[in-house]
Formats: C-alpha cells, structure tokens, sequence
C-alpha cells in the first residue's frame, strides 16, 4: 500500500506554486510521492491559450524530473473529454486498489467541491487535503463542507503565500518579460523554444514532436 497525493489541473503552465503545493503537502500529510494529473478538458472554465493536453504534459514532465517524490501522469490526457475528478479517482482505485489517495485542492476549490460532480464519492475514493493560505480560513472550509466530509476525509497542509499564476505566467511572457524563478527551468525553456505564448502566425509555429507514452 502507498499513500499517494493527486495534484489535479490545467498546468497551463505548471509554476513553482504548483510544486511547492506539492512539496508541503507531501512533506506534512506523510505522502510517498505527489502525482501531477494533467486535465485533458477542463470541465468548468476554458483553458485559455492553450497550446495543448500533450504540450502541458510535456511541461509538467520538466517541472517534476529533478523531484523523485514528484511524478506526473497522463491518464485524463488518455481517458480524453473533460476531465472529471470522480472518474479519474474511480479509475485510481481500480487500477491501484490498496493505495491511499489523497486529493489536493486549495481552499477555494474545497469551498467548491459541494457542487462538482459527486462529491461524495470523491470523498470516499480519497482524503480531501486543504492548501491552508491566507484568505480562506480553515473554519469556513470545515463549515462549507459540514454535513458532506465523512470523519478523517478532510486533512489540512500549511502552504506558503505565493503570489503566481499560471495566467500571470502567459502575460508576463506575451509581454516578453522575463519568468525565470517563477516556474521551473525546463519549463521555461520550453516555453521559450516553441515559442509558447507569444503573438505568432502559423510560420512561427514550431511541430509537437510525439511523446513516448508514461504513465505514472
């Protein structure tokens, strides 16, 4: 049995916020590894800019390959379609029965999760572990969720204020300024050689080579 966290999202692109996200919650809630899922479709919002599902899991294979207790997967980039969190899980726990999951959000996604689809599930599919930030108080949390967290289903990690984004990413770069030390430096050089978020034309393009298959 492994104690597995799921980092869910666009990645659009993937920051150190992100990471730290990831590094805290591992390091607090005693968790083997964190595993990136990167959305194929977002069910709720429009990725704005999107260079593509394969494109942003390319990022997210930079952003964690020097992290050994950092992974990604591309099991919603497979499964195709908007990418919802119950199915993902459901899917987890079939393939990997005895592990123990644990589903990180921040805390206005928790606020949120009374009205995605199936929370109840969710809840019982894996451990709901809270980005506890500035803002969002862990008592307005436990009390927007009262009534639908079973006992030991909800677990809360400190997580350090910063202030980044993946959309202040794509402006800053729309603008040319620079993003070193606001997201990985594989990211960023990815970014930079396909000329990602940047105004271009069809002939700036530059072709997605195939990516190997890697499941985490």
């Amino acid at each position: 049995m492994a104690r597995i966290g799921i980092l869910g999202g666009t990645f659009n692109p993937p920051h150190v916020a992100h990471l730290v996200s990831a590094q805290e919650a591992r390091a607090e809630l005693g968790l083997e590894r964190v595993v990136l899922m990167p959305v194929h479709t977002p069910p709720h919002k429009e990725a704005v800019g999107d260079p593509g599902p394969a494109v942003r899991f390319e990022m997210c294979r930079a952003a964690v390959a020097d992290d050994p207790g950092l992974a990604v997967s591309r099991l919603e980039l497979d499964r195709g379609g908007p990418s919802w969190t119950v199915d993902t899980l459901r899917e987890i726990h079939a393939s990997s029965p005895d592990d123990e999951l644990t589903f990180i959000v921040g805390g206005d996604q928790a606020q949120g999760l009374p009205n995605w689809r199936e929370p109840a599930v969710i809840l019982e599919l894996a451990v709901l572990a809270v980005a506890e930030r500035e803002g969002i108080a862990r008592e307005d949390v436990r009390a927007r969720l009262a009534g639908l967290v079973p006992p030991g289903r909800l677990a809360f990690f400190d997580m350090p204020r910063i202030d980044i984004s993946s959309s202040d990413v794509r402006r800053r770069v729309a603008a040319g300024r620079p993003i070193r030390h606001l997201v990985p430096d594989g990211v960023a050089a990815l970014i930079a050689g396909r000329g990602l978020y940047r105004p271009r034309t069809p002939a700036t393009l530059k072709p997605m080579e195939a990516l190997p298959h890697d499941r985490s």
